[in-house]
């Protein structure tokens, strides 16, 4: 009996070390390795606002998305409505005649008779455009430039003056000669790669 007694305390004692050990082991698992992740748990109501914002902003770019769509679509119209003022041509040469053409026939309708023209280069403006350049010398009355010069500016062609000059022709007629220097706006293909500047 007395050793069957000593073997029930032996493992009655083993029995409470692995009792023990198995406590230990619960408590490192539950507060060690488990203990970090229950913040995270925590800080779940904020992930859920921060994705509720981002949904929000989403939202909002989403809703702004046809606007600029319809504004990109209104700019490439205006766009494509003022390329029509283009001077147009296969050349840079038959860019500048047809500005010549167009010139000549707005002076006969001011009753200018518009001659010596010179031709400028044509050189880039921008990064989209190109410009022909061309000189042209009347003599008229200062009522006819006035007029000649507003019917050019209504001109749906893109040329404007870059440069007149202006001396007296006839003081009786009270005339002037006029030497007018004009640029036209053209597409880049037609001015060539060439820097510095222009010459008349």
């Amino acid at each position: 009996m007395t050793i069957g007694s000593i073997r029930i305390e032996e493992r009655d004692r083993r029995a409470l070390l692995l009792l023990g050990l198995a406590a230990i082991a619960a408590l490192i698992i539950r507060y060690g390795v488990y203990g970090e992740s229950a913040p995270a748990m925590v800080a779940a109501p904020d992930s859920a606002a921060v994705a509720e914002k981002r949904l929000q902003n989403m939202r909002r770019i989403a809703a702004g998305v046809p606007a600029r769509e319809e504004a990109l679509k209104e700019a490439g119209r205006v766009l494509a409505e003022s390329e029509k003022g283009l001077i147009q041509g296969a050349t840079g040469a038959q860019a500048q005649a047809r500005m010549l053409q167009t010139v000549r026939a707005l002076g006969k309708t001011e009753g200018i008779d518009v001659r010596g023209a010179e031709i400028g280069e044509v050189k880039a403006f921008g990064e989209d455009y190109g410009t022909v350049l061309l000189a042209v010398s009347f003599e008229c009355r200062i009522e006819q430039l006035v007029n000649f010069l507003a019917a050019l500016s209504r001109e749906p062609v893109a040329i404007s003056t870059n440069d007149i000059r202006i001396n007296l022709a006839n003081p009786k007629e009270k005339t002037v000669n006029v030497r007018l220097g004009l640029a036209g706006l053209v597409s880049k293909q037609l001015a060539p790669v060439k820097k510095g500047a222009s010459s008349f």
